[in-house]
């Protein structure tokens, strides 16, 4: 495992909301003991000269081996935030993408690689259950932001 610290300039991410059931697809976020500490939907790094858009779809792609279609506005959320001690700032495009249907259809978790080689877990998440007291759900202000798009629909 290796040990993860925020890089020191603005990212920019593009994360996707994949939905099954009421449930949100979202990646372990771990200390360095390996003590899962919250979660994130999927997604990544945009690549300089890349949308946010293509690189969601790359991201999907390149971690899953599925094809996603971006649907919708996306939501844009400023997190500056601290892990192990270390700032992080970034700016992520997160937005709702459909999913294959037929992939990753049971229940257990999703293993998948990134870039790095990093072993990584996503598994499927009921959004009401987390940011109270257990697990997170990362970037900071999104369950609030999903929580007043459900009222406004």
């Amino acid at each position: 495992m290796n040990i993860w610290r925020p890089r020191q300039n603005i990212e920019v991410k593009a994360l996707g909301l994949v939905w099954r059931d009421g449930l949100l697809l979202a990646s372990e976020i771990c200390r360095d003991d390996g003590t899962v500490d919250g979660v994130r939907p999927l997604g990544g790094r945009v690549e300089f000269g890349e949308t946010w858009c293509d690189a969601l779809v790359r991201e999907f792609r390149e971690e899953l081996g599925v094809v996603v279609e971006v649907v919708g506005t996306p939501m844009v959320l400023e997190n500056i935030y601290m892990h192990q001690g270390m700032v992080g700032h970034e700016v992520a495009f997160v937005c709702d993408v459909t999913f294959p249907a037929d992939a990753y259809v049971s229940e257990g978790p999703i293993e998948y690689f990134e870039d790095n080689g990093d072993k990584c877990l996503a598994r499927w998440y009921d959004v009401a259950q987390l940011d109270c007291g257990a697990l997170e759900l990362y970037p900071t202000g999104l369950k609030t932001q999903l929580r007043e798009r459900s009222q406004s629909t």
